[in-house]
């Protein structure tokens, strides 16, 4: 077991869009794979993606992307009509939220509770650009690129 893993902390969740995938995502699941033994993303479809600009790549596009990344055990894609359904499916120990991430964690909390799931919800760390130029946001990658094609 991984010695920054609590006592019984097996399989990890962590959800996200995962669009334009980036160091600071890449930094987001490395720090859930830390938390168990196994990791488990659920990438978000398009359609429940309500709180920022659509996603630019298709949900399996992106879940095939997030599936490559080394610290992931598996990529599966979210439901559409309930986000808590993989969640009740995969059994986790702990549910792992990006440092800024929309959740409000005491709102997960409190449906894990009402369904009846036993797991802990934490907060992973953010992280500092490491040189001047690295992105680590999706929308400031977007901007990136509309301002040097000139849109």
């Amino acid at each position: 077991m991984n010695p920054a893993a609590d006592a019984g902390d097996r399989r990890i969740v962590a959800q996200g869009t995962f669009d334009v995938v980036h160091p600071g995502h890449v930094h987001y699941l490395e720090e859930a794979a830390a938390m168990g033994e196994e990791l488990y993303v659920i990438v978000s479809r398009s359609s429940n993606v309500d709180h920022k600009p659509a996603p630019i790549c298709d949900a399996r596009q992106r879940r095939d992307v997030v599936a490559a990344l080394e610290a992931v055990d598996e990529a599966i894609l979210g439901d559409e009509s309930d986000i808590f359904v993989p969640i009740e499916e995969l059994e986790p120990d702990v549910i792992v939220l990006g440092h800024d991430q929309h959740h409000e964690r005491s709102a997960i909390e409190a449906e894990l509770e009402r369904r009846g799931i036993d797991c802990a919800v934490r907060v992973a760390s953010g992280r500092e650009p490491r040189y001047d130029g690295e992105l680590l946001s999706t929308r400031l990658i977007v901007d990136r690129i509309l301002d040097r094609r000139g849109e």
